[in-house]
């Protein structure tokens, strides 16, 4: 005699099964990309936070102690006697060596002596006083205009801030800082030219590469008591020791807290 499928049987059969959902493939994860925090380089870490910066500024501040004691007592290496003069040479040393800038000045200095002769000048006899140090004509024109606005607004004298003095033709950042820090001991900023970009991109202070933003950086990095001789510490140290086509390592007294030592 045939069974009768049990009440709880039933119920089973006539409940359909619910229909699976689709499911969207999942995306693969993106490989990760290598970057200097997680690749094992066996050099002084470059720059960061945490950990990193720390071991950065224990590192700078080891640069810092080495330079003073290779070049204890330094300046610009233009030859001026006043801030006048300073401001000329620098706008001059524009795309030319200061050594170069060093022979043209006693005689633009010895006609020129101050914002007001200057400001009467022939534009052509700039000009040819000025020429070696190239790009002559835009450095006369600024000379002269330079002159011009410290005769008229300024009484021939050279304003002490950075606002101002940026004002004045063919005078940006750089040139005002070299000003304010050379002649007055004005801590306004920190003078990146090409020797102080290369040497900080060498011994790993900063990954930045425009003047612009390696300043900031080093602002941050440096009491704003080491910002003018920290300046002219690497430029020395990069004519006599850290020369941009071969590095002297094997002399160098930085070479030990130097990620690129030997290898630049």
């Amino acid at each position: 005699m045939p069974t009768r499928p049990s009440k709880s049987n039933k119920a089973a059969s006539k409940k359909k099964a619910a229909p699976k959902k689709k499911t969207a493939p999942q995306k693969k994860a993106a490989p990760q990309k290598k970057t200097a925090s997680n690749k094992a380089v066996d050099r002084p870490t470059m720059i960061g936070s945490g950990r990193g910066r720390a071991a950065l500024l224990k590192r700078l501040g080891a640069i810092l102690k080495g330079l003073k004691t290779l070049y204890p007592t330094v300046t610009c290496a233009l030859t001026h006697r006043n801030d006048f003069e300073l401001l000329v040479a620098t706008i001059l040393s524009a795309q030319c060596t200061d050594e170069r800038v060093n022979t043209v000045t006693p005689e633009l200095f010895a006609k020129y002596p101050d914002p007001a002769a200057l400001a009467q000048a022939d534009p052509e006899e700039i000009e040819r006083l000025v020429h070696s140090t190239g790009f002559f004509r835009n450095k006369a024109r600024s000379l002269l205009g330079t002159a011009q606005r410290l005769t008229d607004h300024y009484g021939g004298q050279l304003p002490r801030d950075l606002a101002e003095l940026i004002t004045l033709p063919g005078v940006a950042r750089k040139t005002a800082n070299v000003v304010l820090g050379t002649a007055h001991g004005i801590a306004s900023g920190i003078v990146v030219d090409t020797h102080v970009k290369r040497l900080t991109g060498r011994l790993g202070i900063t990954a930045e590469t425009t003047p612009e933003k390696i300043e900031r950086e080093l602002m941050v990095l440096l009491p704003d008591s080491e910002w003018i001789d920290f300046s002219h510490r690497l430029v020395w140290h990069g004519r006599k020791v850290c020369n941009a086509r071969k590095p002297k390592c094997d002399e160098c007294l930085l070479a030990p807290h130097c990620p690129s030592a030997f290898s630049a």
